[in-house]
This record gives C-alpha cells, sequence and structure tokens, in this order.
C-alpha cells in the first residue's frame, strides 16, 4: 500500500511537470526561417540582452509574440541569423520563454529610419549573480562573461552594437551582498564598455518589479533598485527602465507576459527619449 501510494505521488509529480512543459512551449514557432541575405552592416544596429531569468524570459509565448518582421532578426544557438520570434534565449531550454526582446524592437522600429534592421543577442542567464558575471562563472553550461564576449564580437562582424539591455539584481537581494552591489555594476558597465570598444555604449539597466513576497523580501529588491538609481546618476551613459506598476506571473519572481511586452516598449521608449535624442542634440 505504502508503496502504491508513493508511486501515485510520483505519477502525479511527472504528469504535472509534463502538463506544465507542454503548456509552456504550446505556441512556441514551429518554423524557424533563415535570413538568406544580411543587411548591411551599416544599417544593422545590435542590442545584447543581458542578466538573469527576467531578461532570459520566463513568460508565456502567446500567437502574437511569434510573428517576423523581416527588420528583426536574432541569433541560434549556433550563431545562425533568423527573422526574431518568441522565445529569443537559447541558454536555457527547459525554462526559456517570453522576453522583452521583440516588443522592445517592434516598438523602436516605429521610430527609426526604415532602412535600418535590429539585430537581438540573448545572452542573459536564469539566477546569475553579479559576482558570477563579473568572475565569468559557468552558469548552466555558460560561461558568462566570454559568452559575451563572443556574442559582442560575432555582432560586430555584421553591425554595430547600439546598446545594453540589462536585467539582474534578484539574485543579489541578500543582506550581505547587497552592500556591494553599487561597486560591482559600475565594474560591470565597464567590462561591458571595454569589451565593445565603446566608452560611451548605452546600457539600459530594468529595475526589479515590486511584487516580491513577503514585504522583507520587497525591501531588499527596493535596495536593488536604489542602487539601480544610484548608478545610474552617476553614469550618464547609463538609464534606469521603471517596472513599479508590472506584474508577476504566479512565482511573484518574474514578469508575466503582458509586463514582458510592457518591459520591452519601455527600454525602447528609454533609449529614444534618451539616447537618440541625445545623439540629435
Amino acid at each position: 500500500m505504502k508503496n502504491l501510494l508513493t508511486y501515485s505521488i510520483l505519477f502525479f509529480l511527472v504528469f504535472c511537470s509534463n502538463k506544465g512543459q507542454a503548456q509552456r512551449t504550446l505556441n512556441f514557432p514551429k518554423v524557424v526561417e533563415y535570413v538568406e541575405k544580411m543587411p548591411h552592416p551599416d544599417s544593422l544596429w545590435i542590442f545584447i540582452m543581458a542578466g538573469q531569468s527576467n531578461m532570459a524570459g520566463r513568460g508565456l509565448v502567446e500567437p502574437q509574440d511569434t510573428i517576423a518582421n523581416k527588420r528583426i532578426l536574432a541569433i541560434d544557438s549556433l550563431g545562425h541569423w533568423m527573422y526574431a520570434k518568441e522565445p529569443l534565449n537559447f541558454n536555457e531550454p527547459t525554462m526559456k520563454g517570453l522576453d522583452s526582446g521583440l516588443s522592445f524592437a517592434n516598438k523602436l522600429l516605429g521610430a527609426i529610419p526604415s532602412g535600418i534592421s535590429i539585430g537581438l543577442i540573448p545572452s542573459a542567464v536564469g539566477n546569475t549573480s553579479i559576482e558570477q558575471w563579473l568572475g565569468d562563472s559557468i552558469s548552466r553550461k555558460v560561461p558568462l562573461l566570454t559568452n559575451f564576449k563572443s556574442k559582442v564580437e560575432q555582432s560586430k562582424k555584421y553591425g554595430e552594437v547600439k546598446g545594453v539591455l540589462w536585467h539582474q539584481g534578484e539574485a543579489n537581494t541578500k543582506s550581505e551582498l547587497i552592500p556591494y552591489y553599487a561597486e560591482n555594476l559600475r565594474k560591470l558597465t565597464k567590462m561591458f564598455r571595454d569589451i565593445t570598444g565603446n566608452d560611451a555604449l548605452p546600457i539600459l539597466m530594468g529595475q526589479l518589479g515590486a511584487y516580491a513576497e513577503p514585504m522583507e523580501w520587497q525591501h531588499k529588491w527596493d535596495a536593488i533598485n536604489n542602487i539601480i538609481d544610484e548608478v545610474a546618476e552617476t553614469d550618464k551613459n547609463t538609464y534606469v527602465v521603471y517596472t513599479q506598476d508590472l506584474k508577476s506571473n504566479s512565482d511573484k519572481i518574474h514578469f508575466n507576459s503582458e509586463s514582458q511586452r510592457k518591459l520591452g516598449k519601455r527600454y525602447a521608449d528609454t533609449y529614444l527619449e534618451e539616447v537618440m535624442a541625445i545623439a540629435k542634440k
């Protein structure tokens, strides 16, 4: 009887896991459309998506997220260019979901010259601390900074790296890590700029959400957000993307699908209102 109960529980857990996986991948694109002719390098603006899981994407992909635009490109796990469809991130195959990349690019397209295409380069890995990025740690089989460097090198062959979309900090909401976050964030932004060879590289940083539970945990998230604001105030090429009204999945950690799309649009608005506006002056 005891063995029967054990087997029943195991079966139920496996069933629920399989059901969850089926739902997660239900609307993943069935067809990959590879780019036959790349845009001229002067016409391809490339943005690297870095950080942890909220940049890698954990939202539920819906049909609207898989409509390709021939002016929005991305790479697959082998570095081949394709027309972007969600999900973009390939570093965590069993967890990937909707991110904010496609909504960012679609919003940006409406305000830039028609001859420009956008390239999205995923390099985020879930549950990674800033110390791991600085130390080039291997997380989920990805050497974080080495992978970032290789993505930059590939990007430069095909276009210009116009900015980094960064979202990270949940993994640093520990009392012993928070005091060092500002210093480490400044170190990392410098490393990103050194790697790209652009001292003025725009880095757009998304805040952590305002939905953490319990409240004690939210206070730590708020502490990280205050540090992000502080770093941006002292770095004219770092910009904050606000998230305080966005909603989470049931896990109270990751943005839901609607919020991921809003977040992408806010990254685009920030780029247009801050980076491009300054460039026009």
